[in-house]
């Protein structure tokens, strides 16, 4: 496993682990399926864990409190949530020291920890990025000892530009992969001009740069790739990447004929065995800025395979053509202009 730097965090997994599933949204998960998951990570070589305080209520910190509690005391992980969401109503205001740190403390003993690594803030209303004392209260925060470093979750890429302008701000988590590529062209150079570090969420485009979904997949009541499709919970942008389902399918299919081709070429040196997400994870990572990616899972063989994508060889000229061009046909109009 190769390793980057976050910010002032420190150095950390570029493959990490994203935890949204083993605490809820994803249909039934049970606990021994979670503890696998975390563990088969642990195992793959994987140090950094990204949650938030609302994924099941706080029932994915804690998983992630008890499996990693000897990786957590020594320092061999680094453990990132988020705050804001259990906000109601979601709104700006809400965004202020009091509630900053309650929200804080209840992650701490969530996860069984003095100081949390890394505290973002969870996609807030975009004028909290216009409220100077939202980031005054992590400051202050920080001081008291509760948390060591503060970044931002953001939904959109204008909203992780201002929040870089924060000096304060040490990373910030976005959506980026093959389907959602407008990063790409001013955020990643703009934050590692600021040394700020990138998280890159929904990599694998909530399944759909697995391979594995088709027309007659069916999806949990309690799953969001059911119930949030037309952003009726939350962000329509973390279903899909934002993606229309079947436009989705169809760019996936475009992808993996790619990747079947590259398998079957024996000149390719990304070839032979190459699958869909690890394409997609390696388009990432081949970002310089990128600090780590965060695939979710709660299969131990796919956390595995998640993880290989670190120690492939970057992808060639082709390659990058390839995902190009399929975004421009499939996806671009869809989704380019909106985050």
């Amino acid at each position: 496993m190769n390793h980057r730097t976050l910010g002032n965090v420190g150095a950390v997994s570029e493959v990490g682990y994203g935890s949204w599933q083993i605490g809820s949204d994803w249909g039934d998960v049970s606990e021994s399926e979670a503890v696998a998951a975390v563990e088969a990570a642990r195992d793959a070589g994987i140090d950094f864990f990204d949650t938030a305080d609302v994924y099941g209520d706080g029932r994915s910190e804690q998983i992630l409190g008890d499996v990693l509690e000897r990786d957590i005391a020594s320092d061999d992980v680094t453990v990132a949530t988020k705050a804001g969401r259990r906000l109601d109503p979601h709104v700006a205001d809400g965004y202020d020291e009091a509630n900053l740190r309650r929200f804080v403390d209840r992650s701490r003993e969530n996860l069984g920890v003095e100081t949390l690594d890394l505290v973002q803030l969870h996609c807030p209303p975009t004028d909290v990025y216009y409220r100077p004392e939202t980031f005054d209260a992590l400051e202050t925060l920080v001081d008291e000892g509760r948390i060591a470093r503060y970044g931002v979750s953001v939904e959109r890429v204008e909203e992780g530009l201002k929040a870089i302008a924060y000096p304060g701000v040490e990373s910030v988590q976005i959506i980026f992969n093959p389907l959602r590529q407008r990063p790409a062209e001013l955020f990643l150079d703009e934050a590692a001009a600021r040394d700020v570090g990138v998280i890159c969420r929904v990599p694998l485009a909530s399944g759909l740069l697995t391979g594995a979904l088709s027309r007659d997949t069916e999806f949990a009541g309690d799953d969001h790739r059911n119930y949030n499709r037309e952003g009726d919970a939350f962000d329509v942008g973390e279903t899909f990447a934002g993606v229309p389902y079947e436009v989705g399918l169809d760019a996936a299919d475009a992808l993996a004929e790619r990747v079947d081709a590259v398998a079957a070429d024996p000149t390719d040196a990304t070839g032979d065995g190459l699958s869909l997400p690890q394409l997609s994870l390696r388009w990432i990572l081949d970002h310089d800025a990128v600090s780590t990616v965060i695939p979710g899972s709660t299969t131990p063989a796919h956390v595995r395979s998640n993880a290989a994508a670190s120690e492939l060889a970057p992808l060639d000229e082709a390659d990058r053509e390839a995902v190009a061009d399929v975004y421009d046909e499939f996806v671009r109009e869809h989704v380019h202009q909106r985050w």
